[in-house]
């Protein structure tokens, strides 16, 4: 594994443990947009561990990130397009108002749920390139 490509997962283990702390304490929108976060730098690493390229842009991650596990069943669907479905709470924390503008409890539970398997299991097919590499 490439060292951009570790930063990145770190980071993504980061953001999920403090959307874990947000959950307990019912910050429900600050946890959904930091388990998007955390999906967003898990991304990013298996972008770079596949292209050697460093993506900055959401709607770069997300087009190249759904582009490069097109045809891959190493990663289930749900977490396939996780990704660009939970942009959608990032969007709500950051930049809507007014009382739609809420993530229920169990909306943001799920999100910490599906962004922790999503860095899980891109860390074990970033793994899995590494090792079937130096083979």
């Amino acid at each position: 594994m490439t060292s951009e490509a570790a930063a990145y997962l770190d980071k993504a283990r980061e953001l999920l443990t403090q959307a874990v702390a947000m959950l307990g304490i019912h910050l429900n929108e600050a946890a959904g947009r930091t388990a998007y976060l955390a999906a967003f730098h898990s991304a990013q690493a298996f972008i770079f561990e596949c292209t050697g390229r460093a993506l900055k842009s959401h709607q770069g991650v997300h087009t190249e990130f759904l582009r490069l596990t097109k045809d891959d069943r190493r990663l289930e669907p749900e977490l396939r397009i996780f990704l660009s479905q939970s942009y959608h709470l990032k969007a709500i924390a950051d930049y809507e108002t007014g009382p739609d503008a809420k993530v229920s409890a169990d909306r943001a539970a799920e999100a910490v749920a599906i962004a922790t398997r999503l860095v899980a299991r891109t860390t074990e097919i970033i793994a899995s390139i590494g090792s079937n590499s130096v083979a």
